[in-house]
């Protein structure tokens, strides 16, 4: 069956950082994107970055960008979210999920409509929590 796992999740001091993991299975990760998203308390779901491996294509949402990096391992079907200073704005539950590429992966107009924002496998998430 398809699974998408996350983990690194914790709690962590304003200016640390955390390295998030999603190991993907039951599906062909290079004909998939991988995107991050969060949601926190009482707020509604948001992208957080994008990956497809087959193209290079990354993408990141303005309120991480220059602090979050994404990156992906392909042999190990595995995409990464290397967070650094962190704030606490940032706590939030992080869910990976995966999108074809076929429905334009990191690009398609999808990413525009909340909060499944047309993935087609979701993640059960992992909390980060910013402490001040």
């Amino acid at each position: 069956e398809v699974q998408l796992v996350e983990s690194g999740g914790g709690l962590v001091q304003a200016g640390g950082s955390l390295r998030l993991s999603c190991a993907a299975s039951g599906f062909t990760f290079d004909d998939y994107a991988i995107g991050w998203f969060r949601q926190a308390p009482g707020k509604e779901r948001e992208g957080v970055s994008c990956i497809t491996s087959s193209d290079g294509t990354i993408y990141y949402f303005d309120s991480v960008k220059g602090r979050f990096t994404i990156s992906s391992d392909n042999a190990k079907n595995t995409v990464y979210l290397q967070m650094n200073d962190l704030r606490p704005e940032d706590t939030a539950t992080y869910y990976c999920a995966a999108v074809a590429t076929v429905k334009r992966g990191c690009y398609g107009s999808h990413w525009l409509f909340p909060p499944t924002y047309g993935m087609d496998y979701w993640g059960k998430g992992t909390l980060v929590t910013v402490a001040s």
